[in-house]
């Protein structure tokens, strides 16, 4: 069940909430804000500011050993462009109308 809620905040930061959730999402962003916070065993989104330097070099390392994947993203990073892009002759582009 959901349940309406009145806060008060100042100017910058009504602004700032429809800036960043835009009109109707409001709710729903301080929802997923403020749920793992308030709500026990909250699935846990934006926990990863929290990991230590040593969770994060352990995650780091595990990645590394996938080498599956290390394969995947060097093989991604030594992708060119022309690679993906059929030979087109774009000296032209963005065409401009003649006035």
């Amino acid at each position: 069940m959901a349940r309406k809620l009145t806060i008060t905040v100042s100017d910058d930061v009504y602004e700032g909430l429809h800036r960043r959730a835009g009109r109707g999402g409001v709710g729903r962003f301080v929802e997923r804000l403020v749920r793992p916070h308030v709500v026990p065993d909250a699935p846990a989104a934006g926990r990863w500011r929290e990991a230590s330097a040593q969770d994060l070099a352990a995650g780091y390392a595990a990645a590394a050993a996938d080498e599956a994947a290390e394969a995947e993203a060097a093989d991604w990073m030594a992708a060119d462009l022309g690679d993906a892009l059929p030979d087109e002759d774009f000296r032209d582009w963005p065409r401009r109308q003649a006035r």
